[in-house]
């Protein structure tokens, strides 16, 4: 009796033993997946940090052989970026700058700023030319964007122009119709938009007055038609 006890408690004891070398096993295998794991994920971070890195060398290379495609803000607002300036101030840039980009990209190019600068009476060098464009080229793609175009003239405002650059001769020479900018004895662009900056209600007034001018010409446009209907049935009846 007393040896089957005995051999029941040592069965018993094996069991035991077993089961817990089972759960200890299952417990390794678990950290070891939970290793790999870590291993892998630590792996795809690596991987992803080194393609972050090969593309910013790979854009800093393209920039430096000016093959660098530029990049555009999502949106961009030059009246909201540019508070500086009045609605028809940027109107105004706006046409110039459409002037010159003769190749409708919405780009000045080198040889189109080189135009432009000919056209002002203030033909720069090569050289000259490239490092008026580097001082607000911000993507790097050796052209003048519209919202570089400006940058020329919010530089020149905030006195961040050397005096001997070619851009604050850009600014300075840029014509402007002071009889519509309503700034009496400017000679300049420059010297309009300079003395526009005491007016802070004046955007609200020109956005009116803009309204107000399409209504005329709308009212105007309704007399004509009009008009021409009296016109036509007095030659048809």
């Amino acid at each position: 009796m007393a040896s089957e006890e005995l051999a029941q408690k040592l069965q018993r004891r094996l069991q035991l033993e077993e089961s817990g070398a089972a759960a200890e096993g299952e417990a390794e295998a678990v950290k070891g997946a939970a290793a790999a794991g870590e291993v892998e994920e630590r792996s795809c971070l690596t991987a992803s940090a080194g393609a972050e890195l090969s593309a910013k060398l790979c854009r800093r290379q393209d920039i430096n052989e000016g093959a660098a495609q530029p990049r555009r803000a999502a949106v961009f607002n030059p009246y909201t970026e540019f508070k500086e300036f009045s609605r028809r101030q940027i109107k105004d840039m706006e046409r110039m700058f459409r002037l010159y980009d003769s190749g409708r990209d919405g780009y000045i190019d080198l040889m189109e700023l080189k135009l432009m600068m000919e056209k002002l009476g203030a033909p720069q060098t090569h050289l000259g030319l490239k490092n008026m464009i580097k001082e607000v080229d911000e993507d790097f793609d050796g052209k003048l964007s519209f919202r570089e175009f400006l940058l020329i003239f919010h530089k020149a405002a905030a006195g961040e122009l050397e005096e001997d650059s070619g851009l604050l001769t850009l600014a300075k020479l840029s014509e402007i119709d002071v009889s519509i900018e309503g700034v009496k004895g400017a000679k300049n662009f420059f010297e309009a938009k300079a003395q526009a900056l005491s007016s802070a209600s004046k955007f609200e007034a020109e956005i009116k007055a803009e309204q107000d001018e399409r209504k005329r010409e709308e009212e105007e446009r309704k007399h004509r038609r009009a008009a021409f209907r009296e016109l036509k049935s007095a030659f048809t009846q």
